[in-house]
């Protein structure tokens, strides 16, 4: 299993199966991080990350503060797809990291980006 980032009618592909997401509040100006993982064909949020908070931003009671990170578990079931605003007021867009390394995903014109797991073949 691979995982698909749709872009307007560009599909790109990442042969992975654990990924990081990172952003900016665009208002708060804060870095969050969600960790991700393929699993049984779904999207997995196994990890949550973020650096403050306000604006509607604030982490769950159950957050702990680790290393200036208040990291948490979200409740949240397994996706079939991923639909990420862009914008391009935004200070950072979406980045995804694995592997060690991180990459800027296209504004794409302030159109959503679909992320799904797809077939590696």
């Amino acid at each position: 299993m691979s995982l698909c980032v749709l872009t307007g009618t560009k599909v790109t592909t990442f042969a992975i199966s654990f990924f990081t997401l990172v952003w900016t509040h665009s208002v708060e100006k804060v870095e969050w991080q969600e960790d991700w993982k393929i699993i049984n064909s779904k999207l997995k949020i196994v990890e949550a990350r973020v650096k403050g908070s306000g604006a509607g931003m604030e982490p769950p009671a159950d957050s702990k503060l680790i290393k200036g990170w208040w990291v948490y578990k979200p409740k949240v079931s397994a996706k079939d797809e991923l639909i990420l605003a862009t914008s391009e007021t935004n200070i950072k867009n979406w980045n995804i990291c694995f592997n060690g390394k991180c990459e800027e995903l296209p504004k794409n014109e302030n159109k959503p980006l679909k992320l799904y797991v797809c077939d590696s073949k």
